[in-house]
């Protein structure tokens, strides 16, 4: 969802349009993937946080997938907005593809290789270890650019009140999904309740 959201944006002009921009989004990338590969080492981000941190790096992401499609995309035409919700249906269907092949042969090489600790453990360093060079190779392109900070213009301005919008609605859409999720979750722990409650009387009749 939130490569979605950045991607779209991206599409539609929202994204800065300076040279650096594409490096330092690659460089951020690597660093996600390093990032999440040393917590699966260290094992210290509970289920909530992780999904925060997913949330964001998605965002990332998102403007790597738009500067990988700029060129197709200007063949869009009239239909950029399907193009791109093509796109992002292929790229989550091609997730779960690699999820129902990849969690068998993982269950397989913790089963019977190694311990699933210590297999998580290799297998995040081995990540870890090369998307470290990646960052570091992309970190050496980015300094090639000379930093200057934007002029303060009403393009600028204009740019900066459409991400405020943009954000706005997303933190309303967020809002919404977690008071939905609380809801349903107080509702199925309700449900567990009442059934363990009538589980015990019928123990005791």
């Amino acid at each position: 969802m939130a490569h979605s959201i950045t991607l779209i944006a991206s599409a539609y002009n929202f994204a800065p349009d300076f040279l650096w921009f594409p490096p330092l989004i690659e460089v951020l990338i690597a660093a996600s993937i390093v990032y999440m590969a040393l917590e699966n080492i260290v094992g210290a981000g509970t289920v909530q946080r992780r999904w925060m941190m997913a949330f964001g790096f998605g965002m990332v992401h998102g403007f790597g997938f738009s500067f990988a499609l700029r060129q197709s995309l200007r063949f869009a035409g009239s239909h950029l907005l399907t193009s791109l919700l093509s796109f992002n249906i292929g790229v989550e269907l091609g997730q779960l593809l690699v999820l129902i092949l990849l969690i068998p042969v993982l269950q397989l090489f913790f089963r019977y290789a190694v311990a699933e600790r210590m297999g998580t453990i290799i297998l995040s360093a081995i990540v870890a270890h090369t998307a470290w060079h990646w960052m570091l190779d992309r970190g050496a392109r980015l300094r090639q650019f000379s930093f200057e900070w934007p002029a303060l213009d009403a393009a600028l301005l204009a740019l900066v009140l459409r991400w405020l919008v943009l954000f706005m609605i997303l933190g309303g859409l967020l809002w919404l999904i977690r008071m939905a999720s609380q809801k349903w979750g107080g509702r199925s722990e309700a449900a567990g309740s009442r059934a363990d409650a009538r589980g015990t009387v019928m123990e005791k009749g």
